[in-house]
């Protein structure tokens, strides 16, 4: 299968460069575009779509600091990143549309080892629903 469009759900952590290099390795080896999204899920459901913060400057869903960290990850993928969409509440709901409108073919996630994200599995919801294919990356 050739991937065309890599979409990495990223988190505001240091982990996230091990998604981000892999979805590099992946986009340039199949010459593939790569799209970030980021949710926060810290205040539940604020804001009910995704907003792309590359084509919109008014008003985002996400604090300044949120939308900085998001720019260092971009700037660290050394690669070009199409869309960082951002949005609250619950990524699971969010991603069918954004996958289809913007004909994603590979949906990249990390999953932790730790007790409490074996309790809470954020990448199982995922799976369960993906109308694309899915890489779950481990994350020490």
């Amino acid at each position: 299968m050739e991937y065309r469009h890599i979409l990495v759900a990223v988190e505001l952590s240091d982990d996230t460069k091990v998604l981000i290099d892999r979805a590099t390795f992946f986009a340039d080896k199949l010459d593939a575009g790569i799209s970030f999204v980021y949710i926060d899920g810290t205040h539940g459901e604020i804001y009910p779509e995704l907003v792309d913060i590359q084509a919109n400057d008014g008003d985002l869903p996400i604090n300044q600091d949120a939308v900085n960290n998001l720019k260092e990850l971009e700037a660290y993928a050394n690669h070009p990143i199409e869309h960082i969409f951002v949005g609250t509440g619950d990524l699971n709901d969010k991603l069918k549309n954004t996958i289809s409108e913007n004909n994603v073919d590979l949906l990249m996630c990390g999953h932790h080892h730790d007790f409490w994200h074996k309790l809470i599995s954020h990448s199982k919801k995922i799976i369960d629903t993906s109308p694309v294919d899915i890489l779950v990356v481990p994350m020490d």
